[in-house]
């Protein structure tokens, strides 16, 4: 990744981005707690040393894409950056507390707890739902198909998968997901979206955004 001030992917905050609080104080604490010098952890996230100064001094707001790189290069998670505090929470999650929820036509269940950097669920993708929303966001998506035939558009590439089948990818590759049969599909389902309250999870159409 280049190391330029504005790398790929890394450009001016859009509305979301501009909402994210002042976070230049915990940034800084972050990166000495990591043991980290101001260039190394610039390298590491593919910014520039003088940017990730303005970001730590206030100077500049950083992007939701690099909430993401920083996080990861600190082994943190974006609520964490933010200044969030989550409490303590039980290890397991047990089949009778996966209360569903429905979203744009599908209906998922927690199988993990929140405020961690991955988030974990369990979907049923119905037949004829959503098969034509194009995703991209930052992170990386892990599914598993468990009951049902999947089809999954990755690009300009076409996957179907059966059950037992995975796919692991990066979720800034377009993609579109689909049931191939008219029970529709359940999937196990990993992803590794930005936990705060300005990004949230890529169920289904959210009214005067494009998709």
């Amino acid at each position: 990744m280049s190391s330029s001030e504005n790398p790929p992917g890394h450009g001016a905050a859009g509305p979301a981005e501009a909402a994210v609080p002042a976070v230049a104080p915990q940034l800084r604490a972050l990166r000495r707690q990591a043991a980290l010098t101001l260039e190394s952890a610039a390298r590491a996230a593919g910014l520039s040393p003088a940017h990730l100064s303005r970001l730590e001094t206030g100077q500049r707001q950083p992007s939701l894409p690099m909430l993401l790189a920083l996080a990861r290069v600190y082994g943190t998670t974006v609520g964490e950056l933010l200044g969030e505090r989550v409490p303590d929470r039980d290890a397991v999650v047990r089949a009778a507390d996966m209360e569903p929820t429905a979203a744009g036509g599908w209906t998922y269940w927690q199988a993990g707890v929140s405020g961690r950097a991955m988030q974990a669920l369990r979907v049923h993708v119905p037949y004829g739902s959503q098969g034509d929303i194009v995703r991209v966001h930052p992170g990386e998506e892990w599914l598993h198909v468990l009951k049902g035939r999947l089809r999954l558009r990755l690009g300009d590439t076409i996957h179907r998968l059966a059950p037992g089948d995975s796919a692991h990818f990066d979720s800034l590759t377009p993609h579109r997901i689909a049931a191939e049969d008219d029970g529709g599909v359940e999937l196990l389902f990993v992803h590794t979206l930005l936990q705060s309250p300005t990004a949230t999870l890529c169920l289904g159409p959210t009214p005067g955004v494009t998709p």
